[in-house]
C-alpha cells in the first residue's frame, strides 16, 4: 500500500490540486460503489425468486424434480368386484374338452350329456424365426435361337436386398418408435430372431426407405395446407456436433415433422409456401406468431403456468385471478360441445369483461406488474377458441406430438447425418398421423 504523502513539505497549490485529485477519487469511488450495490439488490433479488419448475413455467416434466417426503399410510380403499382379463375376441384355434369321469366318485362320464362350464385363453407366442425363402432361377441355351436364357424372378422376390418388407417395418418401427440404437438393434434381431444383421445393413434399410416416407409426407404436408387451422411448437434436436430443432404442424388427423438447424420464421414460411391457414395456435415465440389470415390462439396453459410462478414470486392481486379465470376459460372449451353458439358469445362476452377488470389492478409486485405487461401483449389472443369451436384454447396437442421426439433425443443423442435427421421427420410424421387415423405403424387399421 502507498504511504500517504507528507502534506507538510507540500506548497499551497500542491495542496489544492492534490485536494481536487482526491475528490475526483471519491466520487469515482461512489459511484462504482453505487453500481456494486445495484448490482448485488438484483442478484440479491433473484436469488429470492422462487424455482422455475414444469409447474409455473415451460420447464420441461423431465427436469423437475419431486420433494422427498415421509410415506403416507393411505386408508383401505373400499372393495370393489374382482377384475380379469376378458377372453380374446378372435382365438387361433378352440379346443372343448369333455370330461372323462367324475372328479367326486369316478364313474365314466363319457356318454352324458355335457354343457360348458368354464372358458379360458391361453396366449403364447410362437417361436420367432427367419422365414427363408431360397430362391434359384433356372436358365439354358434356347434351342430355338441358342441364346442364354434365365428364369423371371417371382413377383415380390426379386434380386436385390434379402430382406423383406415386413423385416424392414419392423426394424423401422423399433428403431423410430422405441428409439433402439443400431448396435441394440442388430443384438436383438440376432438373440430374439436368430438373424444376423449388421449395422451396416439396418443403416442401408433406412436409407432405401426414404423415398417412401418422403411421398406419404408430401400428401401429409398438402392435406394440412389445404386445412384452415394450424397449430405448432418445436424442440431442440441434435444433428451431428450442432443444436437443430425438431418442427411439428399438426391439425385434427394430420402431423408433419421438420428438422431445421434453427427455429427462426424461416422455417414456418419453408413449410407453408404461399398458404396462410385462417388460425394458428401456438405458443408466444415470435416466429410462430403473426400467420393466421383471421386470427392466433395463443396457449392458455403456457399462461396459467406463468400466472402460477408470478404467484410463487409473491404476487397476490392480479396473477390467482387471472390464473383462475384462464381455468374457467380452458373448463368452457372442455364442454364446447354440449354449448349452444349463443352460449358461447356470452361467456366470451363475460371472460372479456373479467379480463379487462383484473388490467386496471393497481399493480404492487414486480410479478405481477411483468405477468400484465405480457398479458396486455397478447389480449386479443386469448379467447379466440369461443368463436370457433375446432380451435383448441391450449398448445397440448404440439406438446404430446413432440413427446416421442424429446424421448428419442434423450435416448439416442439424436443423429450423425442430415439425411438420417430428415428421415426420421418423415417417419415421425407418417407414425404420428397413422395413431390419430387409428391405424397402426404398421398399416393397420384398429377399430
Amino acid at each position: 500500500m502507498t504511504p500517504p504523502p507528507d502534506s507538510s513539505s507540500l506548497s499551497s497549490a500542491e495542496k489544492e490540486a492534490l485536494i481536487v485529485a482526491l475528490l475526483a477519487r471519491i466520487e469515482e469511488l461512489s459511484s462504482r460503489l453505487a453500481a456494486v450495490e445495484e448490482e448485488n439488490a438484483a442478484l440479491r433479488a433473484k436469488l429470492n425468486l422462487p424455482p422455475k419448475t414444469p409447474d409455473n413455467s415451460s420447464t420441461p416434466p423431465s427436469q423437475g424434480r419431486k420433494a422427498s417426503g415421509a410415506p403416507m399410510s393411505k386408508p383401505k380403499g373400499k372393495p370393489h368386484a374382482g377384475a380379469h382379463r376378458p377372453l380374446h375376441p378372435s382365438p387361433t384355434r378352440k379346443r372343448d374338452v369333455l370330461a372323462e369321469q367324475c372328479q367326486h366318485c369316478g364313474i365314466s362320464v363319457a356318454g352324458a350329456l355335457q354343457a360348458a362350464c368354464e372358458a379360458y385363453d391361453r396366449i403364447e407366442i410362437p417361436r420367432m424365426a427367419p422365414d427363408v425363402t431360397r430362391v434359384t432361377l433356372h436358365g439354358g441355351t434356347c434351342p430355338g435361337c441358342a441364346k442364354r436364357f434365365k428364369a423371371v424372378p417371382p413377383q415380390g422376390f426379386e434380386p436385390g436386398s434379402p430382406f423383406g418388407p415386413n423385416l424392414r417395418a419392423f426394424a423401422l418401427y423399433l428403431r423410430f418408435t422405441h428409439a433402439i440404437s443400431f448396435e441394440r438393434l442388430s443384438r436383438l434381431f440376432s438373440d430374439l430372431i436368430g438373424l444376423d444383421i449388421s449395422e451396416g445393413a439396418l443403416v442401408n434399410m433406412l436409407d432405401d426407405s426414404r423415398q417412401a416416407f418422403a411421398r406419404q409426407t408430401s400428401l401429409i404436408r398438402a392435406r394440412l395446407l389445404a386445412g384452415t387451422i394450424l397449430q405448432s411448437d418445436e424442440t431442440s434436436m441434435r444433428v451431428g456436433k450442432k443444436n437443430w430443432w425438431a418442427w411439428v404442424f399438426h391439425h385434427a388427423d394430420s402431423a408433419c415433422f421438420v428438422i431445421h438447424p434453427n427455429r427462426s420464421r424461416a422455417v414456418v414460411e419453408g413449410f407453408l409456401g404461399t398458404h396462410r391457414p385462417d388460425f394458428w395456435v401456438s405458443d408466444r415465440l415470435a416466429s410462430q406468431m403473426d400467420w393466421a389470415k383471421k386470427d392466433h390462439q395463443v396457449c392458455l396453459a403456457h399462461l396459467i403456468r406463468e400466472a402460477q410462478y408470478a404467484i410463487d414470486a409473491g404476487d397476490s392481486v392480479f396473477a390467482p385471478a387471472l390464473r383462475k379465470l384462464l381455468q374457467r376459460a380452458c373448463a368452457i372449451a372442455a364442454r364446447r360441445e354440449q354449448l349452444a353458439d349463443a352460449t358461447l358469445r356470452t361467456y366470451a362476452y363475460q371472460l372479456d369483461a373479467k379480463l379487462d377488470a383484473l388490467l386496471r389492478l393497481t399493480r404492487s409486485h414486480a410479478a405481477g406488474r411483468k405477468l400484465q405487461v405480457v398479458i396486455k401483449g397478447c389480449r386479443r389472443f386469448l379467447f379466440v377458441f369461443l368463436a370457433n369451436r375446432a380451435v383448441p384454447p391450449t398448445n397440448n396437442g404440439s406438446e404430446q406430438a413432440l413427446r416421442p421426439c424429446v424421448i428419442f433425443r434423450k435416448v439416442t443423442n439424436c443423429f450423425r447425418s442430415q439425411w438420417a435427421a430428415n428421415l426420421y421427420a418423415d417417419i415421425r410424421s407418417v407414425i404420428e398421423t397413422a395413431r390419430r387415423r387409428a391405424i397402426g405403424a404398421l398399416g393397420v387399421r384398429h377399430g
